[in-house]
């Protein structure tokens, strides 16, 4: 198997290096009142809340570690700052003895941990989800041995030392890719890369999922490689399509869906992505399990349309697109573009058929969702149950002050005629 090559392995580094001196941290003051939010467990400084009379935001380097200060001189935390970024200051540490750095983090991963070993019985999950871990702008994924990181804020890309140094003490891992490739980098003002940061990092992984084994990319994949995310809504939603004869995976990836729904049954599935590289992943993923499967490469809303024309009928069908609503201002398209979709899933649904629909666009409110599904029925003169209402996985808990980190939302309904 091919391997990437290892551009350095930071963890040589000592604590020293890593957590830098002790002198003091630059304070950056909050306005009158403006506390209150992070009183109440927010972790996000916005710029017009802090006092920039005292200390312009251009006074301070983006990915700079600061120490944050109510106008009344109360210490609310220690964090990092941005002032490049309308998210300026993000709170790691709430404690005024530890400060940022690699102490904190390892502090941080090993409560993280704990709550993974709890509810999975094997290392495939995500091990750090940024805010819901107290670690923000930080993603860890876990292929057993192997992780995949993403620094996404510039103050987690100042610590990226600090982080792989953690990383190995507390995991030991055989490798660590870091994949700073996304979106939210660019909104930060940092450069796109993808490199191994320790050890040896395979091109492919193994991930293991409800007794079944699923190849995924790396470097080359979608996201981190794989969406944990889904896997309690699997777990639940499957459960109920037992029997289903004929599937339909749109916007499938590498299959998961499709595959858990026939493995250990007589079921055929038939699976969309647009992606020549998921479609081949996908299919030698089907033959390593067992499952008979088809691969149609193409847009969902093309080949949707032309499977409805060809009166092709299925028992399950998922939907599973990526977000279509990534800022507040395409919330319209966005919105138009869910209809769409929900309404061609319908007209491909079965007599008494299940559809299984899902939305990652934090934007996109539950009840459009719901709304989606009902027009999309109502279109086909058809009839909607929800039966499930689903959520993100364990491995990507939401921090309740914060409702940005509840995103993903997913429905399991019932098709009839009207």
């Amino acid at each position: 198997m091919a391997r990437l090559p290892m551009t350095g392995d930071p963890t040589s580094a000592t604590d020293e290096t890593v957590e830098g001196d002790v002198e003091a941290l630059a304070v950056v003051r909050l306005k009158r009142d403006e506390e209150r939010r992070l009183s109440a467990g927010h972790l996000w400084v916005y710029s017009n809340e802090i006092d920039t009379r005292l200390a312009p935001l251009t006074s301070f380097a983006a990915g700079q570690s600061v120490e944050i200060r109510s106008a009344k001189d109360k210490f609310l935390g220690y964090g990092y700052i941005n002032p490049h970024s309308l998210i300026a200051a993000r709170i790691v540490s709430r404690d005024p003895v530890h400060r940022p750095g690699k102490s904190l983090i390892v502090h941080r991963l090993k409560i993280a941990l704990s709550l993974r070993e709890r509810c999975y019985p094997q290392p495939y999950y995500r091990l750090v989800y940024g805010e819901g871990d107290g670690l923000p702008g930080l993603v860890v994924d876990r292929y057993g041995d192997v992780l995949v990181v993403q620094l996404g804020t510039a103050g987690m890309e100042a610590m990226k030392e600090a982080v792989v140094a953690a990383l190995v003490q507390v995991l030991k891992p055989d490798g660590i890719l870091l994949k700073n490739d996304s979106g939210a980098r660019e909104q930060e003002g940092l450069p796109s890369y993808v490199e191994v940061a320790h050890g040896v990092v395979p091109e492919r992984v193994i991930v293991r999922e409800a007794g079944l084994e699923f190849e995924a990319p790396l470097a080359g994949g979608q996201k981190t490689g794989w969406f944990y995310d889904q896997a309690a809504n699997r777990d639940q939603f499957l459960g109920h399509a037992r029997g289903a004869l004929r599937v339909l995976d749109v916007c499938g990836y590498l299959g998961a869906w499709g595959i858990r729904a026939a493995a250990g049954g007589q079921a055929h599935v038939t699976m969309v992505d647009s992606s020549a590289s998921a479609c081949e992943l996908a299919q030698a993923n089907a033959a390593r399990n067992g499952v008979e499967f088809q691969a149609l490469r193409g847009d969902a809303f093309d080949v949707l349309a032309a499977l409805a024309e060809a009166r092709e009928r299925f028992d399950l069908v998922v939907v599973d697109p990526p977000a279509f609503i990534k800022r507040r201002k395409d919330l319209p398209k966005g919105i138009a573009a869910y209809r769409r979709l929900a309404q061609l899933a319908v007209q491909v649904t079965g007599r008494d058929a299940l559809l299984v629909s899902c939305s990652c666009s934090h934007h996109l409110e539950a009840a459009e969702l719901d709304g989606a599904l009902q027009r999309g029925a109502r279109h086909a003169s058809r009839f909607a149950q929800v039966i499930a209402v689903g959520g993100q996985s364990p491995d990507h808990p939401v921090h309740p002050a914060i409702p940005e980190t509840r995103y993903l939302k997913a429905l399991l309904a019932r098709v009839t005629p009207d």
